[in-house]
């Protein structure tokens, strides 16, 4: 067969392969590898891993970290600041992470009722080593606790506690028995919060009932406290009066108090300048007394001594502020 119109010369290179320009690319490649393969950055959000022929090695913390190269030691770094979270029953289809079973979120009541609950549990990694190493399915485990820990606090309520006055009774302590049991099974885990989303009744007449109910509990917890925001509006307001009534009368009755003591130490003082000289305190006190009296009508009335034997003097009648005479009996002293 005819090679013609093929160019059988061989290729030409611009360099020349030798075996030690082989040996060098060999060792250059080995270098950068080896570079590659012995830094890694550790996020500030996160922790990392490294192991050592697989077997645990350290914790490194945030920043550009060492290792050794060629994979003789492996990082896995890990989200420990970041609040992660799962959800069960109908939100978990948002939830990727999520692998259960959502019929397994209906639940039997203390008093043999049924619902369907739906919740959302946030958590922190706070043990990366446990994490990592301690559990083979770590979502499987935290499903199974959390829809144990769940089941447990509902089925000793009853359906209304559970749809009403419950609900973060059951997520506090939902959150607390499953720490505690994350902890015992060294899963590296701390929950935060545990949010129940949605609690109903069996679909049907029962569902519209328990909705009329709940709707009606909450026409009750408001007004409830609508009652408690008059009662702490009026009731302050009402001791305020009454605070002041109080403070009025105590005013008066001490200043009655005093006048009475005034009254008391004036007679007394009188008393005793009568026992030294009684003839002329007499005089004083009826000189005082028809001072009193006719202190006001000082200008409108004269006074005649009834044993007056002369002539009545003439009043000068012309003035604009005469007035009649008036007789007054002298006190016989």
């Amino acid at each position: 067969m005819s090679n013609f119109g093929r160019n059988s010369d061989p290729v030409r290179l611009p360099f020349k392969i030798t075996p030690r320009l082989i040996v060098v690319v060999i060792v250059v490649a080995i270098i950068l590898i080896a570079a590659v393969s012995s830094f890694f950055v550790v996020d500030a959000t996160e922790e990392a891993v490294v192991t050592t022929l697989g077997k645990y090695s350290r914790v490194e913390t945030a920043g550009l970290r060492m290792k050794m190269p060629f994979g003789i030691e492996q990082n896995y770094n890990v989200q420990t600041q970041r609040v992660q979270s799962k959800s069960f029953g109908g939100l978990a289809n948002e939830d990727s992470g999520y692998s259960g079973d959502p019929s397994a979120n209906v639940m039997l009541t203390g008093d043999l009722n049924i619902v369907e609950v739906e919740w959302t549990i946030l958590y922190r990694i706070t043990d990366v080593k446990k994490w990592l190493f301690a559990v083979d399915d770590r979502q499987k485990t935290i499903e199974d606790i959390s829809r144990s820990v769940v089941s447990e606090l509902v089925g000793d309520r009853t359906i209304s506690e559970v749809i009403g006055a419950a609900r973060s009774n059951i997520q506090d302590q939902a959150a607390a028995l499953m720490n505690g049991l994350f902890d015992k099974y060294n899963l590296g885990i701390t929950v935060t919060q545990v949010q129940l989303q949605n609690v109903n009744p069996p679909v049907g007449t029962v569902q519209a009932a328990f909705q009329d109910v709940n709707k009606a509990t909450q026409d009750m917890e408001r007004s409830v406290n609508e009652g408690k925001e008059r009662y702490n509006t009026e009731i302050p307001k009402a001791r305020g009066a009454a605070q002041q009534v109080v403070q009025q009368a105590e005013g008066y009755a001490a200043e009655r108090v005093n006048e009475a003591q005034g009254d008391v130490a004036r007679f007394n003082s009188v008393l005793q300048q009568y026992r030294v000289d009684p003839k002329n305190t007499r005089i004083r006190l009826y000189n005082e007394m028809i001072e009193d009296v006719f202190g006001d009508a000082a200008d409108k009335s004269v006074l005649l001594d009834k044993s007056l034997k002369n002539a009545i003097p003439l009043l000068n009648l012309n003035k604009s502020n005469a007035v009649q005479p008036s007789a007054t009996a002298g006190a016989n002293q």
